[in-house]
């Protein structure tokens, strides 16, 4: 391990063997929970929220399927949409309770986290800024951190917060380019505070959760708190002072995570997916926040920790098979509710942002690492410690992705039903009723983030205003109504290829917007396009309007090879930038100049 500190010294030591062990999860004592006293009228009226849309969405499918009697096809397709279901109800049950409690309350946030404060105290207690790095552009990581401490250290609250540079990155050149990196950024730092601190490890064991928790068992002592930054997150000073409050006004509070919303991005790709991306979150994490209380969720980045419940009860072990845990945050939480702490979601935008995946490709590339890990938790279900409601949050992370196979036998059996004549005896216009229903439910989040903006005209300013709001939402649902059948396909192969032994794995990611190459997307998609081919194929040959009833399955999936290359394509991502389309907040805040801005080595 290399540990480096601001005065430019450099140790090298032999990695630890491996710090005290835990013992086995079923030896260890289960704390007594603290009390929660609304939490079980709050989840019994929010089932009852969930349970009204998924009654009006089952009569529908039973009038329209069964207008003219059952066929085998049509039974296989409601049984399999029965398998959907749990997901679109619990889309829709958050997005209007979320919508619900933002329009009747001015700061929502402070309602769901009393704790949280926007005039928060000056800081007692010392906070590491923990920040994870594997082949990084450290040049630019570095620059993106300068706002940040600089708004710390204006605030006269620099001394309580330190800035650790924990590193896995393992190719030779790289590390040098990182290290020089590191060295001329503190150089230019050098007697300010928060002071850094740049470890790198020189084994990758356990990724970035082996990677923090190595750093706690070494290095943690004196904190109490850390903040988890990713390679691709920015946070604000006021930000991070109002987490520190609210944690430090609640001592049994473990987690607080703050939502994460998409820095201005560069390819038309992020800059439309974010769009919709920030509008859902809102409303779900809002609605989510209110009936899960202290047992919310952890997303591994732009979030307070405290270090010593998190030391003592979030350390993982390797799965049965010996393979490490890939997605590390959640089980990480659950663990702590376990043991009796809160985890706390604040559903608050402000001073919290990362970067997106610029292109499709990028996009499925995390998303198959994302469910390579989340599929692992259905051997953690059984865990004897976990509570209830961390035993929900593991099946919801699984349910996110398990549905993208049952939704493409779903179309196969669709496809089926209608070549073999089953589908003649639905009316249309319960068709479409069913199919509207379905993706209004689905959509839920992100519809009822566009209605707050709508509502509330000061909230859709900073956007522009109402009308550029309509704008950018038209623009997101027509790149949402192509990228969604792409994406259900990718998950429902990625899945299949790990069920025949596939191993996942947690690579560095792409961050760069550099637009995509016709044959390596063509590579990558050629089974989507395949997929698409051969449902528009099976709807053409059973006559009539099969075809144009699924028009917005298969032709997302012939146009996918063009969609990917067109919105990574510099030109059109300047042509939206220039038109302002889908512009987010932060857009129209010039971005801070810093003196004497570190001029740090790029990567190579």
């Amino acid at each position: 391990m290399i540990l480096w500190s601001g005065q430019g010294v450099i140790e090298t030591h032999r990695p630890a063997e491996r710090p005290v062990a835990e013992r086995p999860v079923a030896e260890r004592p289960v704390a007594e929970r603290p009390a929660a006293e609304r939490s079980g009228p709050r989840r019994i009226a929010f089932l009852i929220l969930c349970l009204a849309p998924g009654a009006g969405l089952l009569f529908l499918m039973l009038r329209g399927l069964g207008a003219g009697g059952w066929s085998g096809w049509e039974l296989l397709i409601l049984l399999l949409w029965l398998g959907t279901l749990p997901w679109t109800c619990l889309c829709a049950g958050n997005a209007v309770l979320g919508l619900l409690l933002r329009l009747r309350h001015a700061d929502p946030a402070a309602i769901l986290v009393p704790q949280y404060r926007r005039d928060p105290p000056p800081p007692r207690s010392r906070t590491a800024i923990a920040l994870c790095l594997r082949d990084e552009d450290t040049a630019q990581v570095l620059a993106g951190l300068v706002p940040l401490l600089e708004g710390l250290e204006a605030a006269g609250a620099g001394g309580h917060f330190t800035l650790w540079l924990l590193s896995d990155t393992q190719d030779a050149d790289r590390v040098v380019a990182e290290e020089a990196a590191v060295a001329a950024f503190a150089r230019l730092r050098e007697g300010r505070a928060p002071a850094l601190r740049y470890r790198r490890r020189t084994e990758n064991r356990g990724f970035k959760a082996g990677n923090v928790m190595d750093f706690l068992d070494h290095h943690g002592q004196g904190f109490e708190f850390f903040l988890c930054l990713d390679a691709d997150s920015e946070m604000s000073a006021e930000a991070v002072l109002r987490l520190v409050a609210a944690m430090e006004a609640d001592p049994k509070l473990a987690i607080l995570q703050q939502l994460i919303v998409g820095r201005p991005a560069d390819s038309a790709f992020a800059r439309l997916f974010q769009f919709g991306m920030r509008a859902g979150m809102r409303s779900w994490a809002t609605g989510q926040a209110w009936w899960q209380l202290d047992e919310g969720p952890y997303w591994g980045h732009n979030a307070i920790l405290r270090v010593v419940p998190f030391r003592d009860h979030a350390r993982l072990q390797p799965l049965p098979d010996g393979s490490p845990i890939l997605s590390h945050d959640q089980i990480e939480a659950v663990r702590l509710q376990a043991a009796g702490w809160k985890v706390r979601c604040l559903p608050e935008e402000a001073g919290s942002q990362e970067g997106n995946p610029p292109s499709l490709i990028d996009f499925l590339l995390r998303d198959r690492r994302w469910g390579a890990g989340n599929m692992q938790y259905r051997r953690l279900l059984g865990l004897p410690e976990l509570t209830p409601m961390g035993r929900w949050q593991l099946l919801q992370a699984i349910m996110l992705f398990l549905g993208a196979p049952i939704w493409l036998l779903l179309l196969f059996a669709a496809v089926m039903n209608a070549a073999t004549g089953g589908a003649e005896g639905t009316p249309p216009a319960w068709l479409a009723a069913m199919l509207l229903g379905n993706w209004l439910a689905l959509h839920a989040p992100k519809l009822t983030g566009y209605l707050e903006l709508m509502l509330r005209p000061a909230r859709a300013a900073p956007y522009g205003g109402r009308r550029a709001v309509l704008r950018g939402a038209a623009a997101e649902i027509a790149f949402t109504t192509v990228l969604d059948p792409i994406s259900l396909v990718d998950k429902a192969l990625s899945l299949a290829r790990m069920a025949l032994g596939a191993q996942g794995g947690w690579l560095p990611q792409n961050r760069r917007a550099q637009g995509l190459p016709w044959r390596a997307t063509a590579r990558m998609l050629w089974p989507h396009t395949l997929v698409g081919l051969g449902t528009a194929a099976g709807l053409v040959s059973a006559g009539g309007t099969a075809w144009l009833w699924g028009v917005p399955a298969w032709l997302p999936l012939l146009l996918c090879i063009p969609f990917a290359v067109l919105t990574a394509d510099p030109a059109l991502s300047a042509r939206l930038r220039r038109r302002g389309l889908c512009a987010t907040p932060e857009e129209a805040v010039p971005e801070p100049v810093t003196p004497g801005a570190p001029a740090v080595p790029a990567m190579p």
